[in-house]
């Protein structure tokens, strides 16, 4: 997909950000990210930088990248609208080809966005690469149990309707069409790739997971 084709979605990628479902994982995932402190953080595929915004109080300074322009510009009106553009950067950029030197980050982040890359690996290998000695990457990406039929299992099971519900349907059936991982594969990508120290939570009852790796 385009940047382009992004571009419309806008809207639903907020309301997406703010559902119950997907707001849980993003603060178990803040956590097992580790202290943003003083750290300089990356997310790639920022969407509209509600994830960054859960840090922007800890960090030295939060950086997103994303392949829509009208994500970026949602993602620096949210920041305005907080009072914190002044720590934040947000630009155009391709998950293949990050704008950034090697060792620029401690904190990297990356959530729905792997899954969806024609060569996950190649994603992978930049965000290693822009994340300095002893930092830390962080992923949600659909595991190999994320269908709709489960994905619908799960929200009749927690109660999860209407927007929420399409939500979470939508996701599960891309998950389908493109990359899902059991946590064996993802440490096994992870560490051929030079990454360290690999840990998995699963969320949405083993629907996904929440991987983080040291670099």
């Amino acid at each position: 997909m385009e940047g382009e084709d992004f571009d419309q979605l806008v809207s639903f990628f907020d309301g997406m950000a703010r559902t119950s479902w997907l707001s849980s994982i993003h603060d178990k995932l803040k956590i097992q990210s580790g202290s943003w402190e003083g750290a300089h953080v990356l997310d790639v595929g920022c969407g509209t930088g509600r994830l960054l915004l859960r840090g922007i109080e800890e960090a030295e300074h939060v950086t997103g990248v994303d392949l829509s322009s009208e994500m970026i510009k949602a993602s620096k009106q949210n920041f305005f609208l907080h009072n914190r553009a002044e720590k934040s950067t947000f630009l155009i950029g391709d998950a293949y080809d990050l704008p950034f030197e090697d060792d620029t980050f401690q904190v990297s982040l990356s959530t729905c966005v792997m899954f969806l890359l024609p060569e996950p690996e190649k994603g992978l290998k930049e965000l290693i690469r822009v994340t300095s000695p002893e930092g830390t990457i962080t992923m949600l990406n659909p595991s190999k149990k994320m269908n709709q039929l489960n994905a619908f299992d799960y929200s009749k099971k927690n109660g999860i309707t209407g927007f929420e519900q399409t939500t979470l349907l939508k996701w599960s059936n891309v998950s389908t069409r493109r990359h899902r991982y059991t946590s064996l594969e993802l440490t096994e990508l992870l560490t051929r790739l030079g990454a360290k120290k690999v840990s998995h939570q699963e969320v949405l009852d083993g629907l996904a997971v929440i991987t983080t790796a040291g670099i």
